[in-house]
């Protein structure tokens, strides 16, 4: 049973390749291009939308930042087991990531207000 399962899969990993080389790649790129303009997100060569972009994947990485320091605190605070230094450390990584998220939140709120002001 062991030795049909596994001619199974060499035989797979010998004629996947060949099925999936045989579909046009062509028509897909034309396909996504098609669905690219129909979500708006073709032709993004404007300077407004690629700062945009950057600042949103900026945004997502301090927010995964936050994320990872606050388990990580969490992960200490839990581990103390009832000794004071850890659970002082972990509150102090906790209030200073909070502190940290809401000045990048203000501050991306501050830049927005004033970026729709001077656009409109």
């Amino acid at each position: 049973m062991k030795n049909k399962l596994i001619i199974f899969l060499m035989a797979m990993m010998i004629l996947l390749p060949s099925i999936s080389l045989a579909v046009g790649l062509g028509d897909a790129t034309i396909n996504l291009n098609k669905a690219g303009v129909l979500a708006g997100t073709a032709d993004d060569n404007d300077l407004s939308k690629i700062i945009g972009v950057g600042i949103n994947t900026a945004l997502a990485f301090v927010g995964l930042i936050f994320m990872v320091l606050m388990i990580y605190a969490g992960y200490l605070w839990m581990t103390a087991r009832g000794e004071e230094e850890p659970v002082k450390k972990a509150k102090k990584i906790i209030t200073a990531s909070i502190i940290g998220l809401i000045l990048v939140i203000s501050a991306y709120a501050i830049t927005n207000l004033v970026v729709a002001r001077f656009t409109s």
